[in-house]
């Protein structure tokens, strides 16, 4: 194996950047058939990826894990219903690479294409969740990326049989050696940082301090995302109805993912009966309140401070404001948010119009709970995760975002020098 052959970053990362061109060039019958392979081996090998994931459960209780991180690391047979049912529809998306984005002829017989093709070498950095490593694996399979992935210590067995499993049946499949390596020393992140000459992309999932960490230590281009501070606004042209059942399940439905709503954010105008409402039914969900000094003279809340609205909960906690309309909800969301997902409830098409255009964020939603924020629901198979970066890839990436595209230029014995001396003059044309 790859990992027993060579002892060092840097030389497993050349390795791979030497291979990435062989990734790349796989038929997309072959890295379907590498997808196949490994949700069939998932499922026969399930018993085994159970056990370690006791494993690491039994260590996160004994370490005294968070309740959420808890809930995250967890790989039972929802985990892997939802991890081989995301395979079967990547299998189903069309090939990712060598699509023609636009060809145009700039001369008689001198054509340009623009065609997509994998990025390369694709460092994944990632939170205690096992699933996460399959997703991660399978999306750089299909888009022909080779990839370096580094999970949490808290999921250790669990990353090491899953990746195991994966790997070997890429291979077995028609994968390059080098087509997948894991990381499992924290020591490895720093080596992984330094290189930047056979790394294409890294994209780091976790704290805020961890991705402002990567960013700062490295040449690599870093995409992805810190903290997810989602907001729900309830506006007063509201259906409330359909206001509480999106609450609750944006802030509910999933406490310990990053598009989990944080902060409500509730219209003056609004009675305060609609408020005691909504606050009953988070209450009965077990939600911790927490609300400014205006919010606790309507509900029984924790009292917060202004700066308290970066904090995000992960859990069964929300904070509440009072806003003076649409335009201080978005003044508040891009203030305070993350750029992640935020979300108007209202039926006010005019209102929705202005915050969707004016909060700067991946996903800006109406009447619909931020839990949508999601590679899996988007119909991309999956997501390696969200960005919350405006260049390259933007909101949860799936196989667009591990692609790119390079220019190929078909000609006859074109040179420039005709073209400088006035010999011969440019026809641009779409073809």
């Amino acid at each position: 194996m790859l990992e027993n052959q060579i002892l060092d970053i840097q030389t497993v990362t050349a390795k791979m950047k030497a291979d990435s061109y062989k990734m790349a060039a796989l038929s997309i019958e072959t890295r379907n058939s590498i997808l196949k392979n490994v949700k069939e081996a998932l499922v026969n090998n399930k018993e085994e990826i159970f056990r370690a994931n006791q494993m690491d459960l039994v260590a996160a209780e004994e370490n005294g894990i968070t309740a959420a991180v808890k809930k995250r690391l967890k790989f039972d047979e929802s985990k892997l219903k939802d991890v081989t049912q995301g395979i079967e529809e990547l299998i189903k998306l069309e090939d990712p690479i060598g699509k023609t984005q636009f060809k145009r002829q700039l001369d008689e017989g001198l054509i340009l294409h623009r065609v997509s093709c994998p990025i390369g070498v694709i460092g994944i950095i990632f939170e205690a969740r096992p699933d996460a490593l399959v997703q991660i694996s399978s999306l750089c399979i299909k888009s022909g990326n080779c990839a370096v992935l580094k999970g949490g210590k808290e999921t250790t067995h669990t990353n090491s049989v899953l990746f195991e499993i994966i790997y070997q049946t890429a291979v077995k499949w028609g994968a390059p050696e080098a087509c997948m390596f894991q990381a499992k020393l924290h020591s490895e992140i720093d080596e992984l940082l330094a290189c930047h000459k056979s790394v294409d992309l890294l994209i780091p999932r976790g704290s805020n301090q961890f991705v402002q960490y990567i960013m700062n230590h490295t040449k690599i281009p870093v995409m992805g995302h810190a903290d997810g501070i989602c907001h729900t606004y309830l506006d007063r042209d509201a259906d409330f109805t359909k206001a509480v059942s999106i609450i609750v399940d944006a802030k509910t439905q999933y406490t310990a993912a990053c598009n989990s709503t944080e902060t409500l954010l509730v219209d003056r105008a609004i009675e305060k009966e609609t408020l005691k409402m909504i606050a009953k039914k988070l209450q009965e969900k077990n939600v911790v309140l927490h609300g400014t000094d205006e919010v606790s003279k309507v509900i029984a809340c924790e009292i917060m401070e202004e700066e308290d609205f970066n904090r995000e909960y992960l859990d069964l906690e929300i904070s509440i404001k009072y806003v003076d309309g649409v335009s201080e909800a978005i003044e508040h969301i891009n203030r305070f948010g993350s750029h992640h997902t935020d979300c108007i409830i209202t039926e006010n098409r005019d209102t929705a119009e202005t915050f969707m255009q004016y909060v700067d964020s991946a996903g800006t939603y109406l009447n619909c709970s931020t839990r949508f924020a999601d590679g899996f629901r988007y119909g991309f198979g999956a997501e390696v995760g969200i960005s919350t970066s405006k260049i390259h890839a933007r909101g949860p990436v799936g196989l667009e975002g591990l692609t790119t595209y390079k220019y190929k230029l078909y000609g006859d014995g074109h040179i420039v020098d005709d073209y400088a001396k006035g010999n011969r003059k440019f026809s641009f044309k779409e073809l």
